[in-house]
């Protein structure tokens, strides 16, 4: 069952994505402002159009996977939950639809984001949550120098290692210890005390 917001405006309402046979699509063409977003389905099911959030609260219920946000625009927005490999921004090189990507004013201080990446956006503008998770600003441009640093067993980011693996506007990525760590033969507290020493990592 399609259930589809398009084509107008939408001001100081709750939208409940929750429905496991709802196949939702936010968008083309939609602006929302002031609302409340509840999603609690996987991003197969969740098809995010060249939508306008602006002053918004995403409440992520059920973690979200590979959702490429880099159609919407989103300002002043507020995100809560569990996201993994999603991507926010301006994405280039263009592909339909991602002409207006954009985030700015944003607050992801209360979720957690796990290899999220960060497009085409000044991040001054953005709040991020911290450790365990921690952001690498600019990781492409830094590639070269990072790549020849002794990670902790020798975990080097992929973003880092192979950057054509990434965007080419690809300003951050922010990363989840626990999970970077996975099957490595170390402990978080040594992941942090070697990031304290880098520059350019927020944590």
């Amino acid at each position: 069952m399609s259930i589809v917001y398009e084509g107008r405006e939408i001001e100081d309402e709750r939208l409940e994505l929750t429905d496991k046979e709802g196949n939702y699509y936010l968008g083309p063409n939609l602006l929302m402002r002031r609302c409340t977003v509840v999603t609690r389905v996987s991003a197969r099911w969740l098809h995010i159009l060249s939508t306008r959030f602006v002053d918004c609260t995403i409440q992520v219920k059920q973690e979200l996977k590979n959702q490429d946000w880099s159609r919407a625009s989103l300002k002043g927005c507020r995100f809560t939950g569990r996201l993994s490999g999603c991507g926010f921004g301006h994405r280039l090189p263009h592909l339909s639809g991602r002409e207006h990507g954009a985030i700015e004013d944003c607050d992801f201080s209360s979720a957690l984001l796990d290899g999220c990446r960060f497009l085409g956006c000044d991040m001054r503008t953005l709040r991020l949550p911290r450790w365990p998770c921690f952001t690498i600003l600019d990781p492409l441009g830094k590639s070269p120098e990072l790549s020849r640093l002794d990670w902790p067993e020798g975990r080097v980011p992929i973003t880092i290692k192979d950057p054509t693996a990434e965007p080419p506007s690809t300003v951050a990525v922010t990363l989840y210890a626990p999970t970077f760590l996975k099957g490595r033969d170390t402990t978080p507290d040594a992941l942090l005390a070697f990031l304290k020493k880098l520059d350019g990592v927020i944590y």
